[in-house]
Formats: structure tokens, C-alpha cells, sequence
């Protein structure tokens, strides 16, 4: 079941209808409806993303390098080595 053109459009109006529909057919499903009521409990912020062009990705992107590089350093260094690390990384990032 794919999203309907309304949703693929930016056109919110169709979203309750979606999401009442998608609990109908995937009732047998734990995961899906466990899904389904999280985007109901936020559906101020389901409806906002709709309408207005903004977007967290380059926060989020900034957040999963600094996480992996602590993975890779955990143990092995001081959070000190691992500040500057991290500040090295971003400032080649912004130079390229």
C-alpha cells in the first residue's frame, strides 16, 4: 500500500484517511501498528513536515559521524583527543 498522490504531494488532507486505512489492512502486523501510532501521536509535527520545506538531515548526518567515530574510538582515547578529532573532521568537511 503506497502513499496517495495527496501525501506524495505535500497535500495533508489525506492523512488521517491513510493512516485509519493503513491500521485496517496491517492489523496481523506489530511493528507497522506500533509505527502507525507513533505518527498519531505526532501528527502536529507529520502535518508541519508536510507543509513547510525544512529538515533535520544535516543535524542528523552530523550526529551519526560524531557517534560512529566514538565507537570506533571507545577506550582507546581520552574525550580530549576525541573533541579534537571531531573538530578536525568538521573543519576538513567545511574547507572540501
Amino acid at each position: 500500500m503506497g502513499l496517495p498522490n495527496d501525501l506524495k504531494n505535500k497535500d495533508d488532507s489525506k492523512l488521517s484517511e491513510w493512516l485509519n486505512t493503513a491500521k485496517r489492512n496491517f492489523e496481523s502486523s506489530f511493528a507497522l501498528q506500533s509505527y502507525l501510532k507513533g505518527i498519531e501521536k505526532d501528527e502536529s509535527a507529520v502535518r508541519m513536515a508536510f507543509k513547510t520545506h525544512f529538515s533535520n538531515g544535516l543535524a542528523e548526518g552530523s550526529v551519526n559521524k560524531v557517534k560512529t567515530l566514538k565507537r570506533k574510538m571507545y577506550g582507546r582515547c581520552s574525550f580530549d583527543l576525541l573533541r579534537k578529532k571531531i573538530l578536525l573532521i568538521e573543519q576538513r568537511s567545511l574547507v572540501t
